[in-house]
């Protein structure tokens, strides 16, 4: 099959976590209250005479967001009426922005790529409509009426369903790093439509719309799909149409929603009741609000702390948990005082490393928990790799402890007393516990003096029974073999 160009685009929308909503004081529940129509006003639900007042917090956000995409921010910037009857839209118009938005022009990598970002504006959402199944009849949840939305939408830079995902993974961090959205695509405060085509040359192909997309997956699975379905329907001599598609979950793939001939007039206008706004820096000031974002800090994790690409990201996905680890390692040098040296301060930092990216997943899967749900503090986590480091402990041993932290907190000092799982490795000690297993195992040490590898073993496994656990292996074997030769 001859080689298409991909030509997509994206348009993603994000609930700002503003106190109250977009142009009234109408406390922002982001559609997640559990009784429908509690927080709603004459203004979000588009009472005659009732009128809108500006959000400046919503406004801010919107600004560090498009900062933080290198975008070019707007001096003089307006909100425009968006023309269209929908139920859930009660005023039969959106307030939205148009050819003055907040931010426009920037771009975000993605893969060494820039993928440009056309602009970054600010809208209201609109209501909810529920169909009730089997019902003759349609309700209108106005709750969600009225909330910032962010809208972004990209320039037609991407090509594969890959990169797609990618934007959009990256995105929601940096709407979470900035603390301006939680960006929850299964709670719909996060939501991302397609536009894509294909062509052989430099023409652009016909515009399919993908929208309703709930999920990173889904947006990579629609993609992929339809670039397969155009490829093979022109393959066939078939013609592409201008359409809506939705992506059915169960058949796993694209369908028809509705032909879209051409593109919708929405009867752009500025808005009358809302006076055009001057971003200035005595009311915008960002100065304050200087975020690392999740790529710079991936970055430094891997220069300064020398972590792998993959476990840099791992930790850079989730804020809270990147934030953890650097006060776990800041507790650890704390703790280990004097002792925290450049090669044991490396080995501390990828203790820690592997305990959080590792071990502990396994602790709150067989609990079923997650790391929002960690009960122990970074400093009696530090002190539980310290001890790890200092090989008070075997790692045996630190996998109790730390499942004990996580079942009922506590120190973790207090936890291997208690536990009686203090690991021996003082030589002199143990040298004599081993003097004693070799004297009282002479066929061992025959048959190691014949050259059978495995009686070091046995008699390891001697040592260990004997010191319930205990004995440091290493250091052990080292001994065996020393008092054997």
């Amino acid at each position: 099959m001859p080689d298409y160009q991909p030509t997509i685009g994206l348009e993603i929308h994000a609930e700002l976590k503003t106190k109250s909503k977009m142009f009234c004081a109408c406390p922002n529940g982001q559609g997640q209250e559990k009784e429908p129509n509690l927080n709603i006003c004459p203004v979000c639900t588009g009472q005659p005479g009732a009128l809108p007042v500006i959000n400046q917090e919503a406004v801010k956000m919107v600004l560090l967001v498009g900062r933080a995409l290198n975008c070019q921010i707007n001096e003089n910037t307006k909100f425009d009426r968006k023309n269209y009857f929908y139920p859930d839209l009660p005023k039969g118009y959106q307030i939205s922005q148009y050819d003055q938005p907040l931010t426009q022009n920037g771009y975000l990598a993605i893969g060494g790529k820039k993928i440009g970002i056309t602009r970054v504006h600010l809208e209201e959402d609109t209501g909810k409509s529920i169909h009730s199944a089997g019902a003759d009849q349609s309700l209108v949840d106005l709750n969600r009426s009225g909330v910032p939305l962010l809208e972004l939408v990209s320039e037609p830079d991407i090509t594969s369903g890959q990169q797609a995902k990618d934007f959009c993974q990256e995105l929601q961090r940096i709407l979470r790093y900035l603390g301006v959205s939680d960006a929850d695509m299964e709670k719909g405060q996060m939501r991302c439509e397609v536009n894509i085509s294909i062509s052989k040359d430099k023409t652009r192909g016909t515009k399919v719309e993908i929208k309703n997309l709930n999920s990173f997956r889904t947006v990579q699975k629609a993609i992929d799909f339809e670039i397969a379905r155009q490829q093979e329907a022109l393959e066939f001599g078939e013609k592409i149409i201008q359409e809506t598609r939705g992506w059915n979950e169960a058949k796993q793939m694209t369908v028809p929603q509705r032909a879209k001939e051409q593109a919708h007039d929405y009867r752009y206008f500025p808005e009358p009741d809302l006076p055009p706004m001057r971003i200035t820096t005595d009311k915008f000031s960002l100065a304050g609000n200087t975020v690392e974002l999740p790529q710079s800090k991936k970055e430094r994790f891997e220069k300064e702390y020398k972590l792998t690409s993959q476990q840099a990201q791992t930790l850079v996905n989730n804020k809270a948990l990147a934030d953890f680890f650097e006060a776990i390692i800041s507790e650890a040098q704390s703790w280990a005082g004097d002792k925290y040296q450049a090669k044991d301060g490396q080995k501390l930092i990828w203790l820690a490393a592997n305990y959080l990216l590792v071990e502990l997943p396994k602790i709150l899967r067989q609990r079923q928990e997650t790391l929002a749900q960690i009960r122990f503090s970074a400093e009696d986590f530090a002190e539980l790799m310290c001890l790890i480091n200092s090989d008070d402990i075997s790692s045996s041993a630190a996998q109790t402890v730390l499942a004990q932290m996580q079942a009922g907190g506590g120190d973790p000092s207090q936890i291997i007393a208690e536990k009686k799982l203090s690991q021996i490795g003082d030589r002199q000690k143990l040298a004599v516990l081993i003097a004693k297993i070799i004297s009282a195992n002479p066929k061992a040490v025959a048959d190691y003096k014949r050259g059978q590898g495995n009686a070091v073993q046995f008699l390891l496994g001697q040592i260990m029974k004997e010191t319930k656990g205990a004995a440091d292996p290493l250091k052990a074997l080292a001994i065996i073999k020393e008092q054997l030769n």
